[in-house]
């Protein structure tokens, strides 16, 4: 689905990280970690081809990026679903409005799947506050409707830039009982994260894998984490 061989990303500060291959299998769970600084979220921006690596080969669903018209990126960003770490929305529209708006944006906003709106929007625990404003969101409920606008388009690819780092422990485990669910039915799962703690406590009731980036280079962490 994404591979990476070699790849390499430097900016103007200089080289961030280099020689990383992986392959994000169909259905697969994996957990990226590291210190701040090290390139979490660069990485997830070259899974999601907003990014290109300054070297080495990236490919998205089969397809080489550098060989990719901006359309086809387009095409493969539907479907890999991203959970960022900052959480904007529109403040002027109800949160079902803004969790829709990639189907709005996509001209995908037909009847049938405004219904799939209401199925996810229940999923996710926010069936009440579906004409509520983003700023009278907790934060808890901004990562819930994160989430679900993450996969109203249906992706193949779940991408999570430190989806619980504003949440209590208890609203943490409860989100990553969604992810757990989403890659029970298939999905694959990529979740950057700096707590250590949520990875062990989450380790337990899923099959992944812990991978480390630390000193310009990724590696599989052991199982003492």
């Amino acid at each position: 689905m994404i591979e990476l061989e070699n790849v390499a990303y430097s900016y103007g500060g200089g080289e961030l990280f280099s020689e990383i291959s992986l392959k994000l299998a169909p259905g697969s769970f994996h957990f990226l970690t590291g210190p701040s600084g090290a390139g979490k979220t660069t990485f997830l921006k070259l899974c999601y081809g907003a990014l290109q690596p300054t070297d080495g080969q990236l490919r998205l669903f089969g397809a080489d990026l550098r060989d990719m018209s901006r359309d086809d990126v387009a095409l493969c960003r539907r479907r890999i679903g991203v959970v960022h770490q900052d959480c904007q929305f529109l403040d002027h529209l109800p949160v079902a409005e803004n969790v829709a708006l990639p189907l709005t944006v996509s001209g995908q906003d037909r009847p049938e799947e405004l219904a799939n709106l209401t199925d996810l929007m229940s999923w996710v625990g926010l069936t009440e506050r579906a004409n509520a404003l983003p700023p009278e969101l907790s934060g808890g409920e901004r990562q819930r409707v994160a989430l679900a606008r993450a996969l109203i388009m249906s992706p193949e690819v779940i991408l999570a830039d430190e989806p619980t780092g504003n949440v209590d422990w208890e609203m943490s485990q409860r989100l990553m009982r969604l992810l757990i669910e989403l890659n029970r039915m298939g999905k694959t799962v990529v979740i950057a994260t700096h707590d250590l703690g949520l990875i062990r406590a989450t380790k337990a009731h899923v099959q992944s894998r812990v991978l480390r980036i630390s000193n310009r280079r990724m590696q599989l962490a052991g199982a003492d984490l």
